[in-house]
C-alpha cells in the first residue's frame, strides 16, 4: 500500500532516507524506547513521528504541528559534538527547533524531560 507522503514533512527526503528510517525504527534505543512510551498517541496533545526523515537526517522524534525535532544522544555523541552542531544548523534552517537530551537523562529523570518538551509545545 502506497501511503501519500506530505513534503513539507519531510524537507525533500529521498528514498533511502526512508528506508533507513524504517529499519531504525525497527530497532530503537532503550532511551528511544522509554521517550516513545511517554510522547506517542498523542500524549503530549500532537503527534510525534519517530525516526522521521528530514532531508538527508533522520531525526530520532519529530512533531509537525509545532516544529520540534527531539535528539537522544548516547555515548557516541560525546566524541561527534561538532557534527551534532553542524547537523542541529542544518535542520534548523528549515524553521525547525531542534532540543536535546542524554540517555541519561531519559533514562534516569523522564518526568523533568517531558516537562521540558512540554515547554515547546505552548
Amino acid at each position: 500500500m502506497q501511503r501519500s507522503i506530505q513534503p513539507d514533512m519531510f524537507f525533500g527526503a529521498k528514498r533511502d532516507i526512508f528506508q533507513k528510517a524504517e529499519q531504525l525504527r525497527l530497532n530503537l534505543t532503550n532511551a528511544e524506547k522509554i521517550l516513545w512510551e511517554h510522547i506517542n498517541k498523542n500524549q503530549l496533545g500532537c503527534r510525534f513521528k519517530s525516526q522521521h526523515p528530514i532531508d538527508i537526517f533522520i531525526v530520532d522524534f519529530y512533531c509537525h504541528k509545532y516544529g520540534l525535532v527531539i535528539e537522544i544522544d548516547g555515548e557516541i555523541h560525546f566524541s561527534r559534538k561538532e557534527y551534532d552542531t553542524g547537523r542541529t544548523v542544518e535542520i534548523e534552517k528549515y524553521g525547525l527547533k531542534v532540543i536535546r537530551f542524554t540517555n541519561m537523562e531519559i533514562i534516569n529523570d523522564i518526568e523533568n524531560v517531558i516537562s521540558k518538551i512540554k515547554e515547546f509545545l505552548i
